[in-house]
């Protein structure tokens, strides 16, 4: 049971809420990267009331099988901080792409260049639509090995093997730099260039195509439904979720949130760990 003064600190919702967009990892998913019973009943339940939930996350389509199960109605997700809306219905790792909105490769390889200019040492990863591929010096995941290793001009080329495949993310990786102070440098010289944000706790950046983010791919979801800011609850952890978190007309930060997402929240919950988002959804289902 949650402390009194552990407890979320709730604004009052103007009108109902309609929609429930969550990040993933950090926020609804606990660290050893489960969903616990009491939030799997607390998505249902929202569902069965009439509120949509939406998945809205840094991750690449092909690691949302942890949470396929949990989607209900529509089964569409948020993925790579906006670059794609996938349908999770079907077989664990075949989701659809809905809808793509791509980085162009000339952009990405300009990124590439502005940031090894501005921090020497940076390597970069392309995620595609087909899967990661990442330079010889990149640290990549155990788990998600790349599907190929080249430098960042051979990946991004016209004329690679996967070039029919849409580029989702540029990925820049620093080996000693501070993670904020590596979103800073290359927000002051590559913002204009593309849309540069960060989740992981490493020093590794996530650059999507200009104007791509969470919020703006799930404002054109909502518009598509008739689903306007005000009704809608918002929670995250990370920098990548600011941009959602300022455009829901109710946001919480998770209890183990980044000081920037504490910032501009408009309301508080406990850690990820503690089901901070399943509470709060309770407390939306109670108040209906």
């Amino acid at each position: 049971m949650t402390s009194a003064s552990a407890r979320p600190r709730t604004p009052a919702f103007s009108v109902p809420p309609r929609l429930i967009a969550t990040d993933l990892d950090g926020t609804l998913l606990r660290d050893d990267k489960s969903v616990s019973e009491r939030t799997i009943a607390a998505l249902a339940a929202a569902e069965a009331a009439g509120i949509e939930v939406f998945f809205v996350t840094g991750r690449p389509a092909r690691w949302m099988d942890v949470v396929s199960d949990h989607v209900h109605g529509h089964g569409l997700a948020i993925c790579g901080n906006g670059a794609a809306v996938v349908d999770l219905h079907g077989d664990a790792g075949g989701h659809r792409f809905v809808k793509i909105r791509a980085l162009e490769p000339a952009s990405a390889l300009d990124v590439v260049h502005t940031l090894r200019a501005a921090a020497p040492g940076t390597s970069f990863a392309v995620e595609r639509t087909g899967g990661l591929h990442h330079e010889p010096t990149y640290p990549p995941l155990q788990l998600d090995p790349g599907e190929s290793v080249a430098p960042a001009e051979k990946l991004l080329a016209e004329d690679s093997d996967v070039a029919d495949q849409p580029v989702l993310k540029l990925l820049a990786h620093h080996p000693t730099l501070v993670p904020d102070e590596f979103l800073t440098l290359a927000r002051a010289h590559a913002a204009d260039k593309a849309a540069i944000t960060r989740s992981s706790p490493s020093a590794l950046l996530e650059i999507s195509g200009p104007g791509v983010s969470k919020a703006s791919t799930l404002a054109l979801c909502c518009a598509e439904r008739g689903i306007t800011p005000q009704e809608v609850v918002a929670f995250g952890d990370m920098p990548n979720d600011v941009e959602m978190l300022t455009w829901a007309g109710t946001s919480y930060a998770m209890g183990n949130a980044h000081p920037d997402v504490l910032a501009v929240a408009s309301g508080h919950t406990v850690a990820n760990n503690e089901d901070g988002v399943a509470i709060v959804i309770e407390e939306i289902l109670a108040g209906l």
